[in-house]
C-alpha cells in the first residue's frame, strides 16, 4: 500500500529554516499520533515510517487476529471472518498480528485540516524558539541586512535568512536615512519576546558596542587583543571619545586605531555618518586622563573634588571654546569618560576674580537663551557682561528685557563671590 504523501497538504514546510530532520520527524509523528488517539482512541498499536526527503509518511496499525472481537477492543483486535473479507484466501492464523496501512483519507477532510493547523503551529513554535536562541547568542555582534520596510518610528530589516529585525528611530543615528533595498549595518542590542512569544530582534546603531565592534573590524590589533578599548562614550552622529590601551610597548594604540593618514578610522567615520571620533591613550592617572579627554584644548590647572565628584578646570580664554566643543559635546563626553562633572573657568590675566561658565546658570536662565549667547561666542559670564546690551540684542536676536535680566543674574553671581 502507498504511504501518505504529505507534499500536497504541507507544501509550505518543504524548506524549513533551522529545523533538523530528527526534530521534524518527531513533530510529524507526535501530530499524527495525537490525531490517531482522537480517531481510534489509542495509538499504541501503530508504527510510523517517515521519509522527510520525499514527503512520505506511513502509518501501520497492528491488530491481533481473534475468533471473536472482545467488547471494547475493536481497535486492538480483528476477527478472522472480517479479515477473510478484506483479504480472501489469506493464510493468517488466530493469535497473529494483522498489519494494515492507515490512509490519510480515512481521517476525513476536517481531521486533515486540523492536522495541518497543528503542524503549522508546532513548526512555527520551533522556528520562534530557534530564532530566539540564535539571536540571543548574537547580542553584541554586528549584522548586515537589507531594508525591507521603512516606517515613521522604525525600519524593518531582513537578514540573509529572511528573518525580520527591527531598527527603531531611537536606535538610529540622527542623520540616518534609509530606503527600501538599502544595506544596513547594526549591532544586535536585544531580543524581546512580545505578543504570542514572538521574538523581536532589536538592532542599534547608536550603541557604544556598535562603535566598539566597528573598531574590531577595522583594527586587527584590537581584534587580536594587542590593543584594548577601555571605554567608549559617544553622542551618536556628533562626537565620540574612545580610550585605548596597548599591551605591547612597541605598538602605539592611537596610531594603530587611526591608521596611516586616517585609513582605518575613515571607514568607521563614514559608517557613523561623519561622527567625529577622538582616540586617546587610556591612563589610570586621573589628571592626565582629564587633560587627554578635553583635547584639543590645553588645560592650565586642574582641581579634583572627590567629595562633590567634580573637577574644576582653569584654562586660557582662547581654549574654553575648544574644551566645550560644538553644542557642549566635547565637555559632556569628557565628563562621561572620566565619570566626573567638569566645570571650566577662564584664566583672566590681571584679574583675581574667576570667570564662570555660562552653562552653570542653566537653573536660572533658559537653555535656549544660553545657546543663543554661546552662538555669538559668549560662553562665560564675563564675556556676556563685557558686551553692551544693544550689541547682544543685535547679534543674538534677543529682546532687550531678556538681555537685562540675564546680565542681572550674572552680575549677582560675582556680587555673591565678593
Amino acid at each position: 500500500m502507498k504511504g501518505i504523501n504529505l507534499a500536497p497538504y504541507f507544501a509550505e514546510f518543504k524548506e524549513l529554516k533551522g529545523i533538523d530532520r530528527a526534530t521534524l520527524m518527531s513533530v510529524l509523528e507526535d501530530v499524527f499520533r495525537t490525531q490517531l488517539i482522537k480517531t481510534y482512541g489509542t495509538a499504541d498499536n501503530c508504527d510510523f515510517i517517515i521519509n522527510t526527503d520525499k514527503g512520505d509518511l506511513q502509518i501501520w496499525r497492528n491488530r491481533t487476529i481473534v475468533d471473536t472481537v472482545e467488547e471494547g477492543k475493536e481497535v486492538l483486535q480483528i476477527s478472522k471472518a472480517e479479515l477473510d473479507e478484506i483479504e480472501p484466501g489469506n493464510d493468517y492464523e488466530l493469535g497473529e498480528d494483522y498489519t494494515e496501512e492507515v490512509s490519510l483519507e480515512s481521517f476525513g477532510r476536517r481531521a486533515i485540516l486540523n492536522l495541518k493547523q497543528n503542524l503549522q503551529g508546532r513548526i512555527l513554535d520551533i522556528d520562534k524558539t530557534n530564532l530566539y536562541h540564535y539571536y540571543k547568542d548574537k547580542i553584541g555582534e554586528i549584522v548586515v541586512g537589507e531594508v525591507y520596510q521603512v516606517w515613521k518610528k522604525e525600519v524593518l530589516v531582513r537578514d540573509e535568512n529572511d528573518n525580520e529585525l527591527v531598527l527603531s528611530k531611537s536606535e538610529q543615528i540622527p542623520s540616518d536615512f534609509f530606503r527600501k533595498g538599502d544595506s544596513v549595518k547594526a549591532v544586535v542590542k536585544d531580543v524581546e519576546l512580545r505578543n504570542n512569544n514572538n521574538p523581536v530582534i532589536i538592532l542599534s546603531r547608536t550603541s557604544e558596542v556598535f562603535l566598539e565592534r566597528l573598531f574590531e573590524q577595522e583594527v586587527p590589533e584590537i581584534f587580536d587583543g594587542l590593543i584594548t578599548i577601555k571605554k567608549i562614550v559617544r553622542i551618536p552622529g556628533e562626537r565620540a571619545k574612545v580610550a585605548v590601551e596597548s599591551y605591547d610597548d612597541r605598538i602605539d594604540p592611537v596610531g594603530a586605531c587611526v591608521g596611516v593618514k586616517g585609513s582605518r578610522i575613515h571607514g568607521i567615520v563614514r559608517e557613523l555618518r561623519n561622527e567625529n571620533i577622538d582616540v586617546i591613550n587610556w591612563t589610570t592617572n586621573l589628571q592626565l586622563l582629564i587633560q587627554r579627554a578635553l583635547s584639543p584644548a590645553k588645560v592650565s590647572n586642574i582641581k579634583i573634588s572627590n567629595e562633590e565628584d567634580k573637577v574644576y578646570i582653569t584654562m586660557d580664554s582662547d581654549q574654553v571654546s575648544l574644551a566645550i566643543g560644538k553644542g557642549g559635546a566635547n565637555i559632556k563626553l569628557a565628563s562621561r569618560l572620566v565619570e566626573k562633572e567638569i566645570e571650566i573657568y577662564r584664566d583672566v590675566p590681571g584679574s583675581e576674580e574667576e570667570d564662570v561658565l555660562l552653562s552653570s546658570f542653566s537653573d536660572e536662565i533658559d537653555q535656549w537663551i544660553i545657546d543663543a549667547l554661546i552662538g555669538i561666542g559668549c560662553d562665560t559670564a564675563k564675556s556676556v557682561l563685557a558686551l553692551s546690551n544693544e550689541d547682544i540684542v543685535e547679534r543674538a536676536d534677543l529682546e532687550i528685557e531678556t538681555v537685562e535680566e540675564v546680565k542681572r543674574i550674572l552680575q549677582s553671581e560675582f556680587e555673591d563671590i565678593d
